[in-house]
């Protein structure tokens, strides 16, 4: 979750406690004007929280806008509170009837507010220990991915110097063959060199025994 959000909703939540106290307190009718500013400064924060949620991640903003879509919910209804209060102009004895019937039921929407308020503050708290959570695995998959490109650069490494020893190996042998080639060329010439003296040789003693005999 963003810090940003969370920081605007903190706000938005101890100033919507507030304004539940001022709405269920006394002489409301005196303090109209802290009401008024209190629920202006609550739909900025609401709308400040909206636009930070739709600069999120999906992921991440569906959830927070859901917050937002209930918190103005709330909002609405703590406004119809007020106006109820700061706009009907009734006699003190029908007011006082009024307050009388009507205590159990604003009592009961205080608390219920109060209610919603301490469970959006444990869904907050949930939110963050589940987003604590994908950040540690988050950064345990981050230095295994690290761990196994540095494998991976290693083995390369290994293989280009097989690779280079291969290499080395082979113009090795090509000189050998080479070598080898010119060695059997070699032998095949003074083969023929050698053939050729002993040709010479025995013709030489064939002449001469020939001279001999005819003489």
């Amino acid at each position: 979750m963003s810090d940003v959000f969370e920081g605007y909703e903190r706000q938005y939540c101890e100033l919507s406690a507030n304004l539940s106290i001022i709405v269920d307190g006394e002489q409301k009718k005196q303090r109209t004007a802290e009401i008024k500013a209190a629920s202006d400064e609550a739909d900025d924060l609401l709308r400040k929280m909206d636009l930070e949620a739709r600069s999120l991640q999906p992921s991440t903003k569906a959830t927070l806008l859901a917050k937002v879509r209930e918190y103005k919910t709330d909002l609405i209804n703590l406004k119809s509170q007020v106006k109820r209060v700061t706009t009907l102009e009734i006699s003190h004895s029908a007011r006082h009837e009024l307050l009388e019937s009507g205590e159990a039921d604003t009592l009961t929407a205080s608390n219920d507010q109060r209610g919603r308020l301490l469970m959006t503050t444990e869904r907050i708290n949930q939110s963050s220990d589940r987003i604590k959570a994908s950040r540690r695995t988050m950064l345990e998959t981050e230095e295994l991915g690290v761990s196994i490109v540095q494998d991976l650069h290693q083995q390369r490494q290994s293989l280009l110097y097989a690779s280079n020893t291969l290499h080395g190996v082979d113009e090795t042998i090509s000189k050998s063959k080479k070598v080898l080639v010119a060695m059997t060329r070699r032998m095949s010439r003074n083969k023929w060199i050698m053939g050729s003296i002993v040709g010479v040789v025995v013709l030489a003693i064939l002449l001469i025994l020939y001279l001999k005999l005819t003489h």
